[in-house]
Formats: C-alpha cells, sequence, structure tokens
C-alpha cells in the first residue's frame, strides 16, 4: 500500500483508495466517537454513497482526495481535501476547502493530517484553504464550538470540542461564525410576528405546498429561488440542480408535501422554506448500520412513530423582494406554514440552520419567530504558502 509517511512519530497518512479503505474512512468516526453521548453515526450506506464519485453529482465540479493518520498499526484520525470549481475567494483568489476531520486529540495527528490536506491543495495551485465543510458549503458546515451537550439535527456536524483548540494551533483562525436556531413549534408566534400574520398577504401572492406530481419542476424552482437569494452571500456557492434533484432522491423518505413551501407573486416562484424530519433522532441507536433489523425501526420511527424535531436547512427569498417588507412576509409567511405544519405532525422543535453570524435578516426572522441560537459552528482559514507544494 502506498503512503505517505510524515516526519513525525510514528504516523502514517493514508492515502484512502478502495472500497475496504473508503469503509475505514467511514467508520473511523464510530469507533473515535464512540464515548461521546451526543454523537450519533450516520447511516454508513448514506455516506458510501456521499463519498462515491458516480453516485454524488459534486464530484462534477469538484476534485477530493481522502485520508486517514494511522499510529502503529491503528486509524487514529482522518481527514479530506476538496477542490471545489464553483468555489472563489472573495478577493478572488483560488479557494481549496477541507473536512471529514475526525482524529484523537493529539497535536501530531492534526498536524500530520492538516499538512497533508495543506500540500496538496497547495500543489493545485490553490491560495488559502477553508473549512470544515464536509464536502461542501452547501452539505455539513464548520465545526461545533459552542453546543457540545445535545445530539446534532440531520446533516449537521459534531465535532469534540479539543479540535478548536488544535486548528488555532497549527495557524487556522476563524473567517466565520454560523449559527443554529431551535424554534418551539408548539409555542404561540411572539406578538410582532402574530400581528405581521394576521394581516396576511397580498392579493397577488399565495401560499402552496410541494406537489410531489410535479417535484422535478418544483425542484427546479427551489433551486432557482435558492441560487438568486444566496448569491453575493458570503461563502456563496450555487447548488445544482442535479446534486439538488440527487438529495431529493435520497431524502425521498423524508419529503412531505405540507413540510415544503413555496410564496408565489404573481404565478411566479418567490420564496420556498423546506423542513426535513430529523433523521438522526430516528437512526440515533442504529450505530450507521441499516442491517439486519435497521430498516424495520428506521422505517417504523419516521412513518408510524414520527420524529419529535426537524430542520429547516433550506429557504430563500429572491434578491428582488428579500430586502423590502413583501420580502419578509413573504419569509415571515413561509416559516409560518412550515411551523404550523411541523408541529401538525409530532414536532415539538424545528432547528433553522445553518445561518451566517452576518446574516442580520435571517438571523432577526429566527428571533422573531422564537427561535434561540443554541448552537455555534466555525469556519476556519489558513493562507497556503508556495513552499507547501514542493
Amino acid at each position: 500500500m502506498t503512503t505517505l509517511q510524515m516526519m513525525t512519530s510514528s504516523i502514517e497518512i493514508v492515502p484512502v483508495v478502495g472500497r475496504r479503505a473508503l469503509e475505514r474512512f467511514i467508520r473511523l468516526p464510530e469507533f473515535l466517537l464512540r464515548d461521546d453521548p451526543s454523537y450519533i453515526a450516520p447511516l454508513r450506506a448514506e455516506r458510501r454513497a456521499a463519498l462515491t464519485p458516480r453516485s454524488n453529482p459534486f464530484f462534477l465540479h469538484a476534485d477530493v482526495a481522502l485520508w486517514i493518520a494511522t499510529r502503529n498499526g491503528r486509524d487514529v484520525g482522518r481527514i479530506s481535501a476538496q477542490e471545489d470549481h464553483l468555489a472563489h475567494g472573495d478577493d478572488g483568489g483560488r479557494i481549496g476547502n477541507f473536512g471529514m476531520l475526525v482524529a484523537i486529540d493529539d497535536p501530531e495527528v492534526f498536524a500530520a493530517l492538516l499538512a497533508t490536506a495543506e500540500t496538496w491543495l497547495a500543489a493545485r495551485g490553490l491560495d488559502c484553504m477553508r473549512g470544515p465543510f464536509s464536502l461542501s458549503i452547501n452539505e455539513e458546515t464548520g465545526l461545533l464550538v459552542a453546543g457540545f451537550d445535545t445530539p446534532p439535527m440531520l446533516m449537521m456536524p459534531h465535532d469534540p470540542p479539543y479540535v478548536n483548540d488544535r486548528l488555532l494551533a497549527l495557524g487556522y483562525g476563524k473567517v466565520r461564525d454560523v449559527y443554529a436556531y431551535l424554534c418551539d413549534t408548539t409555542a404561540a408566534l411572539p406578538p410582532t410576528a402574530a400581528a405581521m400574520v394576521a394581516r396576511g398577504l397580498p392579493k397577488n401572492v399565495t401560499l402552496r405546498p410541494l406537489r410531489m406530481a410535479t417535484l422535478k419542476s418544483d425542484v427546479a424552482a427551489l433551486v432557482d429561488i435558492y441560487n438568486d437569494a444566496w448569491t453575493g452571500n458570503w461563502g456563496f456557492v450555487p447548488i445544482t440542480e442535479a446534486e439538488v434533484a440527487h438529495t431529493a432522491k435520497a431524502l425521498k423518505p423524508l419529503l412531505q408535501e405540507r413540510l415544503v413551501w413555496f410564496a408565489e407573486v404573481d404565478g411566479e416562484p418567490a420564496a420556498f422554506g423546506l423542513c426535513l424530519p430529523n433523521l438522526n433522532e430516528a437512526i440515533r441507536d442504529l450505530s450507521g448500520r441499516l442491517l439486519p433489523f435497521g430498516w424495520a425501526k428506521l422505517l417504523w420511527r419516521l412513518k408510524r412513530s414520527g420524529v419529535a424535531t426537524g430542520r429547516v436547512p433550506l429557504m430563500g427569498v429572491r434578491r428582488r423582494y428579500g430586502s423590502g417588507m413583501l420580502g419578509q412576509l413573504l419569509s415571515l409567511h413561509v416559516v409560518e406554514a412550515l411551523r404550523r405544519e411541523a408541529m401538525a405532525v409530532g414536532m415539538k422543535s424545528v432547528e433553522m440552520s445553518w445561518i451566517l453570524e452576518d446574516n442580520l435578516p435571517m438571523r432577526h426572522l429566527a428571533e422573531a419567530v422564537g427561535g434561540h441560537a443554541y448552537k455555534t459552528y466555525r469556519i476556519y482559514e489558513k493562507r497556503l504558502e508556495a513552499h507547501t507544494a514542493a
């Protein structure tokens, strides 16, 4: 097996090549984080699909490398490096990403892993490394730095507290924080928001749920609104229709028509919001496995007993409405529709995530409907020196 021998202790950094190595990479967090009561192992089948180029359309516009750190024959950490060709720096520079970072609390292991990712990205001529993103900023984003005492929601990361210190020691600095807001669906709307909802919408605006019969066109509308709404925001990378279609297919068992809402202005989709049942609640005791009985447990919990939590991972309002009163009304009515329908299916709390720290309109919206920031995730950045590639 080809290995990149790091000049530190007895640590070896092994490129992930082949199915067996990929399986080790996927299962490593289950071992390293097994004593963390808030950790939930993702479904292995889903992780395999996400990390297999032929099944994940992210690889159509990105190059990815994966590595495992070993010491004395024992796997002690992992990392990924990504060059997303749709991502660009604030100054036009070329940005590389890292992610999938899990390791024992050992400075040498972290140093070896991060140096490997830096070397790979610098060799490709990239100017800096930003992350963690697993694999994209449109997927799992940031490192958990506050809120360790509760498990993560669907498609949100969870990390031990020591990782922040390890990154800081290696020269990584905070570039942005993002927040997760938790909303109690059973609580009445705060008075100001309730009054705005009670006034209703203009006559040329209609609210409607997702239509499974026209799922393809609704997905296209969602992508169009999302990319229009968030263009210009820090870190924005357009989400492709192929990626959303792939995610929609994977999450189809979770999609419910009345948990996806569109606001239309003069018949044109102008805003949307998507709420998903929190899959992590349903799989918490499955240890990432669906066989032999995991499928039965999962289907029962999703279809019969239900889950008490959900997450709003995507929403947006077209820019031409976003800064005015109409944009505020569209956002508020979409969120209220999601809250009402989530409560109707038994969800007692819903997470709105993630929200950039400087995205004040979205933060104000989350707070206006009674949400409070209960988790903080940090995005880091480090300049890549030309000699790193040597």
